[in-house]
């Protein structure tokens, strides 16, 4: 099986979505939607990939395929709960109701979707032919449960649409995590039209929710859909979910898409997502890859802002200070500066700079020619604090900003090896030469 460092990534051909995050018996699991055939998305399967420390993972193979009538077509995201000792997995099937004869794997016509549930007894082994079970027959088009226990119940909110006007949050209830009633929804503007991979959670006494809304801001360079975070106020009770006035970006680089929270072993909220590319990577020998995830943040919230910090086993693994001229070598690198008013730093091409209280990044010059996404990110204003934590690798650069204040990260293509500008200092993985 192959194994990736900080960044997840596909295995070969397509991954998107992060689904089922846990930390289960010492360890953790992640699983994602994969496409096993070629580096586009397509019939689902859920991939897995484990790892001890949140740094390393070792892919371990195709944990969900589809085998029902109500998954035919795909096993959509979904999330992971331990109950009794096993691992419970809650996801979505997808039956399209017409098939394109000249490609099965994908249709823009109506399809059913239902809410199962498969479950384990170590993790890894899954019956996808006898131990299916739906939890939440199709109603309109609601996908991607999140689930969670408090107390003595079990909590599901899934990602849904108001008359295709409005993305919502529909909430259901249980008292064993096999039927379900329904409680309340709550819609949105925020939401966009269609919600999809909600996550409510709790920092502290606090309610935070996230969510991606799909056409949340049309013709907005490439991506329409984006995903937003907030704090609410939630009644348990009621399953009623308040919303604030304002919203933030989960990152403002916008490429970041589909996040999902779990709860570390020292018991710190902590974020993955989707990384989207617009284009495959080719490989030495020409395999092709498409899709990883982000670094693993941990949320906090602090004066009514959500920060997404680095996680602190992401420092432990650039503990060496890097010696020698500051160039890249295809190996993760960290980069620490303090931004001066218009100053500019130029990582292999892509460009972060000050202007105007606002950091900036632009990646055209390592984007080759992909058309029609965006080159440019800022972030909101800073008030003139100007601290970037950067971490890159080949295909992704992650920009946090005061201490992770706001993050941009972008998707690259074609980095260059040389830093141009004033780095304070920087920081080699562990097999820095």
């Amino acid at each position: 099986m192959s194994k990736d460092t900080l960044h997840l990534k596909a295995p070969g051909n397509w991954i998107n979505d992060p689904n089922g995050f846990i930390y289960y018996k010492g360890t953790y699991h992640l699983f994602y939607q994969y496409f096993p055939y070629a580096p586009v998305w397509g019939t689902m399967h859920w991939g897995h990939a484990v790892s001890r420390d949140l740094v390393h993972w070792e892919h371990v193979g195709v944990a969900l395929f589809p085998t029902r009538h109500e998954d035919q077509n795909g096993c959509f995201s979904g999330s992971a709960i331990e109950q009794d000792g096993r691992m419970n997995l809650y996801y979505t099937g997808i039956c399209y109701r017409e098939i394109d004869p000249e490609n099965i794997h994908v249709s823009e016509k109506e399809y059913d979707a239902v809410q199962l549930m498969i479950s384990s007894k170590d993790g890894y082994s899954f019956d996808n032919f006898g131990g299916k079970r739906i939890v939440v027959p199709g109603t309109e088009n609601m996908r991607d449960p999140k689930v969670w226990r408090d107390g003595s119940d079990f909590y599901m909110v899934l990602g849904s649409s108001s008359r295709g006007e409005m993305g919502s949050a529909v909430f259901y209830r249980s008292e064993d995590g096999l039927r379900w009633r329904c409680i309340s929804r709550a819609q949105s503007e925020k939401f966009g039209t269609t919600l999809e991979c909600p996550d409510l959670f709790q920092v502290g006494d606090d309610h935070i929710f996230i969510g991606s809304a799909m056409y949340l801001a049309r013709g907005t360079g490439g991506y329409e859909h984006h995903a937003v975070c907030m704090p609410v106020d939630f009644d348990r009770e009621k399953c009623r979910m308040m919303l604030p006035e304002e919203y933030q970006y989960v990152d403002y680089g916008l490429d970041l898409y589909a996040p999902q929270t779990n709860v570390d072993a020292e018991g710190r909220r902590v974020m993955i997502a989707w990384m989207r590319m617009p284009r495959a990577v080719e490989e030495p020998g020409g395999a092709l890859w498409n899709g990883m995830m982000c670094l693993p943040r941990v949320v906090e919230y602090q004066d009514g802002h959500v920060y997404f910090r680095v996680h602190p086993a992401v420092d432990k693994y650039f503990e060496k200070e890097a010696v020698g001229p500051a160039v890249l070598n295809g190996e993760p690198v960290r980069i620490r500066v303090t931004m001066r008013p218009g100053e500019c730093l130029d990582i292999g091409g892509f460009r972060i700079w000050e202007e105007s209280d606002f950091i900036r990044t632009d990646r055209k010059a390592v984007f080759g020619d992909i058309r029609g996404h965006r080159t440019m990110s800022s972030t909101p204003k800073l008030h003139g604090r100007y601290g970037l934590d950067i971490f890159v690798e080949p295909n992704l650069i992650e920009v946090f900003v005061n201490e992770g204040e706001y993050v941009i990260s972008s998707v690259v293509y074609g980095l260059g090896d040389r830093i141009c500008g004033r780095v304070e200092r920087i920081f080699a993985g562990e097999t820095w030469e």
